[in-house]
């Protein structure tokens, strides 16, 4: 008496990957992060005025084209004017009131609020500032490389800064 099996397609063509935990080990270590909120690193660029901390870049998890943390401004303070270099920020509002100013002056101005994005391109001096006398404003910051890159600039503030609307699709006529 013979016994006859089914056939097993995936049999067919041989594969090119293997299962287990061999094949497994390379994204162990070097898969997905998580970096805790309360082990960011303090230990990066800093502008006066500003608080700092980094959670992802590359000295902590091999980040190459990116920089992430977060920034904390004291209320009623402001940054010193800086610029970033040939990086791209973003910068997420998450608690108080953001007033940017920007220029070879910082002569313009615009604010920014819980859930809001500011975006800052390559090289443009600018200058944070809290506007709340009594809250402090955290906001959660991204680069476009895996260094941190603050180079402070001695820039006399603008007495009347120029405020500027942001103007998009979303809000054509522009919005404070």
């Amino acid at each position: 008496m013979t016994h006859s099996h089914d056939h097993d397609p995936s049999h067919d063509h041989p594969h090119d990957h293997t299962h287990g935990p061999a094949n497994e080990e390379p994204w162990k270590h070097n898969g997905v992060r998580v970096v805790p909120g309360n082990q960011l690193d303090s230990n990066t660029a800093q502008t006066p005025g500003m608080d700092r901390k980094a959670a992802i870049n590359f000295a902590r998890v091999g980040a190459e084209k990116l920089w992430a943390g977060t920034v904390t401004i004291h209320a009623n303070a402001k940054t010193g004017a800086h610029h970033h270099g040939h990086l791209e920020s973003v910068i997420y509002v998450i608690k108080g009131r953001a007033r940017m100013r920007w220029g070879d002056r910082l002569q313009f101005t615009a604010e920014a609020g819980p859930g809001d994005f500011i975006y800052v391109p390559p090289y443009v001096p600018h200058q944070e500032i809290n506007a709340s006398p009594t809250e402090a404003l955290e906001c959660v910051l991204c680069r476009s490389d895996g260094e941190a890159v603050a180079v402070n600039l001695d820039i006399a503030p603008a007495e009347d800064p120029e405020t500027v609307l942001w103007v998009d699709p979303t809000h054509p006529t522009g919005a404070v």
